[in-house]
């Protein structure tokens, strides 16, 4: 499909820059194929029914945004996808002044050598020492705001809490799953009174996820892949639910992308574990998932096509024109949306 498609107009000041606080105040339109309606996140346990199990992604953001100099030149850094126990993909700032084999000097005593340059235009990074990267990362590296908020301020401390999910437990992310972002002890225990079950996986969100499209057409666009596991217990409680009449709900793109993997034509859910590239465009037959709790993305973006294939594209189209006219806030500190599609 022609990616021009999947286009629409942002006003600036509807990207936000701070959570909703407290998390769960934060707005949430209701998109069913008959139409839409304005609610509340808190009100999400009376829009599902007793039997619903929603999924999150227990990932942990990590500090994945480093600055450091090469000689005299300066270089940053965003990890993108781990390769190896000290070895890291990175998408790189003044990349021209790095060449394999280079030391780059991150600071408190943390330094990586450069390997080679990807397809994607990534350099891999080899870490050096004997301290795990993760320890590396704590002393040197920064919260990895996206780029539509890191633009416009800096990291700060707020944002180490900020943007965590409350599931955050698997160390791995440099992105977070924002839709969890706006789930509170209180809203989980308001949910599991109303009957609604909850379940995880894991999912490292790559920095891939905010790389544009610069395709044309959906068909020369390459996904960036990401690593992530379903076990067996997990599947079989998911299987369980649908067996029972009850609706598999994703909280955001990645846990969904992740079941959808996982899923075979038979809509079975398997364990599962490793990369996953999933490119889901209007067209894909869901077999995991009943519905799906999201964040509002970019225009152009993988994501928004992919909620056009869950709902269709003009009625995404036209929920995205109704929130930015009502003033709904935009992208990872956001409000959500909740996407019922028939089934």
């Amino acid at each position: 499909m022609r990616v021009d498609l999947f286009d629409f107009d942002l006003p600036p000041e509807r990207i936000a820059l701070r959570p909703a606080s407290p998390r769960d105040s934060a707005r949430m339109l209701v998109v069913r194929p008959e139409g839409f309606e304005d609610r509340g996140v808190a009100d999400l346990p009376a829009m599902l029914r007793a039997g619903d199990m929603l999924v999150f992604n227990d990932t942990r953001v990590i500090p994945a945004q480093l600055e450091g100099t090469r000689g005299e030149a300066r270089i940053g850094a965003t990890l993108h996808k781990r390769e190896g126990p000290r070895d890291w993909r990175a998408f790189v700032r003044n990349a021209k002044r790095v060449r394999a084999g280079d030391r780059i000097d991150f600071g408190a005593g943390v330094t990586a050598l450069a390997g080679d340059k990807g397809e994607d235009g990534s350099i891999l990074l080899r870490f050096e020492g004997d301290e795990p990267v993760e320890l590396l990362l704590e002393r040197a590296g920064r919260m990895p705001l996206p780029p539509y908020i890191a633009g416009k301020r800096e990291a700060d401390a707020r944002d180490a809490i900020d943007y965590q999910t409350m599931f955050a437990r698997e160390k791995g992310a440099v992105a977070a799953p924002t839709a969890a972002l706006h789930f509170t002890p209180v809203l989980m225990n308001a949910l599991e009174a109303a009957g609604i079950g909850h379940a995880t996986l894991t999912l490292h969100v790559g920095a891939g996820t905010f790389l544009p499209v610069k395709a044309e057409d959906t068909d020369a666009h390459r996904m960036h892949s990401e690593w992530g596991r379903i076990d067996a217990a997990t599947a079989d409680r998911l299987n369980a639910v649908r067996a029972e009449g009850g609706r598999v709900i994703a909280v955001g793109t990645t846990a969904l992308r992740l079941l959808e993997s996982a899923a075979g034509e038979d809509g079975l859910i398997r364990p599962f574990e490793g990369d996953t590239a999933i490119f889901i465009t209007p067209g894909y037959r869901f077999r995991a998932i009943d519905g799906l709790v999201t964040n509002f993305h970019l225009p152009r973006s993988t994501l928004f096509m992919l909620v056009g294939a869950l709902m269709g594209r003009e009625t995404m189209q036209a929920a995205y024109a109704h929130a930015i006219a009502e003033g709904y806030r935009f992208y990872s500190y956001g409000d959500a949306s909740l996407l019922l599609p028939e089934r």
